[in-house]
């Protein structure tokens, strides 16, 4: 059984790794507002940003699906990983040496399957690339020198060799102290028919697959000779690392580059990817053996943050095979805010044989040259159609309205509407508004029937509450579970909306608040969240007590994950004041003065009952009612008057 990690240890990656170097390598980041930072949820599909990070915190927090946590529980959460393996990966980029209990650190054997799977991994790739200057790599250096690939192009790509043996790698990582089935479940190696390991890839040329991160998780293999039976393409199996699905070749070279100029370019294979960087479309990525999909959009709309200035490039063939996957292409496009253009290679050239015969120069022209994918999409069903005849231009046209119809801007909606009619050969003034109506008609018709082209939940509408104070707001589940949402909270409540802003201050501010806010009772809370909330920071020793730990002793405090979240959500999300000083003791007399004026609505019912029932004035019961009832007057005028100094 593997030992603790320390917690001394746990507390010093924390601190090592801020938390938006961490968020950061997987979706581009953008200034929010009082020190935090936002960006589109990779734990949901959003149109609209509404996951934050707060550096000085160390937590994030979406709220359109209500995931949060810290560093570790955003790289658990997006990558699937145990307590343990988040640790040892984040104690792995900082450079900090683990520690652990039960009789200290053994390396290989406590560390988490996740992790021992990369760094099998990373052997792997040093393993290959070693290989290819082997004198029986010559085939494969040859191989890349006739597609205009030197020494430096495949050191850059981390490009390799796979001996032809049976067990090269195999007894390689073997001596590196991996087992048979840590190879095995990698996908590195096959079980033999006796029970041992053999490599999987044999004499092949190597390019590592590696996640946005840059950590090396699966391989594709090049066949290089005749009498190699297998597909000319072969990549790694599905494994604990590796989901072809969910991998794009080249996403962690080209991933700055298509933050930074809101451009990325989607070309069909491994070569294609290396001879658009070195041409200088460093925005090249490639999909891993399947067609580009749902996951893949995922991951470039994390990067473009759905800006409607960024643009999605695709390369394809300009043969029916190019054209068809061109058109898939489009089926995918109301998945991005972006524009979407399709490059169309000359003569059935890729980007690699492209440069190759006309230059470095051409592949820029390809780019520059693309087409939007809208007029590209009605040229080639229109193309189907006898337009000399009518029957054959109403049936184009009926074919490619729903396209326009589709088109998410309505200005060009139009313009495409009209173009349509040129395109069919039946244009005039009266036509081209008429088309247009009709456009429009059927858009309203989609828009009626899901409410949303693509068929997804519109996310553009939860976004943070505070933008809109009649919103409704209960702590929302993890996205795939089916957890009660918890009571209700309402911001329309003056209580509630004053209640959060006072948790917010204590959690975010706590020295604004303390000493005054550890006496308030868990009773002054109307909403049962935050009286839960009040109550696990009572649990800590209060405000009184915090210190640089004070957010993750409340968070781990929590009783349930719900509360855990609201804690996170109520540390991220900004106070409603630029100056938060100035503004703590106004909330924490406006949370009292309601509480008070509950209680006063109290007493007068129960006065009102006594006297009812004809208890005489002397009597014991209401003459203590009277007493209350004189007291809370007295405070809540004194409140009014002194402010916080009343408290």
């Amino acid at each position: 059984m593997a030992g603790r990690i320390r917690d001394d240890d746990v507390k010093a990656v924390r601190d090592a790794v801020p938390i938006d170097a961490v968020v950061s390598e997987y979706l581009q980041l953008k200034n929010a507002g009082g020190g935090n930072l936002k960006g589109l949820c990779p734990f949901h599909d959003e149109k609209s940003p509404s996951f934050q990070v707060s550096p000085s915190k160390g937590l994030f927090h979406c709220f359109g699906c209500g995931e949060g946590g810290d560093t570790l529980a955003f790289v658990m959460k997006l990558d699937h990983l145990s307590f343990t393996e988040a640790v040892e990966r984040l104690a792995g980029q900082a450079g900090i040496t683990l520690r652990y209990e039960e009789g200290g650190h053994v390396p290989g054997r406590q560390q988490g399957e996740r992790i021992r799977l990369v760094e099998a991994h990373r052997a792997a790739a040093a393993f290959f690339v070693e290989q290819l200057g082997s004198a029986e790599a010559e085939i494969g250096r040859k191989f890349l020198a006739e597609r205009g690939f030197d020494q430096a192009a495949a050191e850059h790509f981390g490009v390799g060799y796979s001996p032809a043996g049976w067990d090269h790698l195999v007894r390689f990582l073997r001596g590196k102290g991996f087992s048979d089935k840590e190879m095995i479940t990698a996908g590195l190696a096959l079980e033999s028919r006796r029970g041992g390991a053999i490599d999987r890839f044999r004499g092949r040329l190597i390019w590592p697959i590696r996640d946005i991160t840059g950590e090396v998780i699966g391989f594709g293999a090049r066949k290089l000779r005749e009498d190699d039976q297998g597909p000319k393409y072969l990549n790694t199996s599905e494994t604990p690392l590796y989901r072809k699905s969910q991998v794009l070749y080249g996403i962690d070279l080209a991933k700055k580059e298509i933050a930074r100029t809101g451009r990325a370019v989607v070309v069909e294979g491994y070569t294609d990817v290396m001879a658009c960087h070195l041409a200088g479309v460093t925005t090249a990525i490639a999909t891993c053996g399947t067609s580009f999909g749902g996951d893949h959009i995922k991951i470039l709309r994390r990067l473009l943050m759905d800006n409607a200035a960024s643009e999605v490039v695709f390369t394809f063939d300009g043969d029916e095979a190019g054209q068809k996957a061109a058109l898939r292409a489009f089926e995918d496009d109301q998945k991005f805010a972006a524009e979407t253009s399709i490059a169309v290679t000359p003569g059935g050239m890729d980007p690699c044989d492209l440069r190759l015969a006309e230059g470095d120069a051409a592949v820029q022209r390809l780019i520059d040259g693309r087409t939007p994918l809208f007029a590209f999409a009605l040229r080639s069903i229109v193309s189907r159609y006898n337009l000399d005849t009518d029957e054959g231009r109403v049936a184009a046209v009926d074919a490619a309205v729903p396209v326009v119809a589709a088109i998410k801007n309505q200005a060009l909606r139009d313009r495409y509407a009209i173009r349509l009619v040129g395109m069919a050969g039946i244009g005039s003034q009266a036509e081209e508004q008429s088309m247009i109506r009709r456009v429009r008609a059927m858009a309203r018709a989609r828009a009626a029937g899901g409410g949303s082209t693509t068929g997804r939940p519109d996310y553009a509408r939860r976004q943070d509450p505070r933008s809109d104070p009649r919103a409704e707001r209960r702590p929302a589940a993890a996205p795939g579970q089916n957890a009660p949402p918890g009571p209700r909270l309402d911001l329309r409540s003056p209580a509630h909306r004053v209640e959060r802003e006072l948790l917010k201050l204590a959690l975010q501010y706590p020295a604004l608040v303390s000493p005054a806010f550890d006496a308030y009772g868990e009773d002054e809370f109307t909403g049962p969240p935050y009286a839960q909330v009040r109550r696990v920071i009572a649990e800590v020793g209060g405000v009184e007590q915090a210190d640089a730990e004070f957010l993750v002793r409340v968070r781990e405090a929590a009783p349930d994950d719900s509360v855990r979240m609201m804690v996170t959500e109520l540390a991220v999300e900004p106070v409603m004041h630029k100056a938060p000083e100035f503004y703590a003791g106004e909330v924490l007399v406006r949370v009292r003065m309601l509480a008070v004026e509950r209680r006063v609505a109290q007493v007068h019912a129960t006065q009102a009952r006594l006297n009812a029932q004809g208890v005489r004035p002397d009597a014991p019961e209401l003459t203590a009612v009277n007493s209350e009832l004189w007291a809370l007057q007295q405070y809540g005028q004194r409140l009014r008057e002194q402010g916080a100094a009343a408290l």
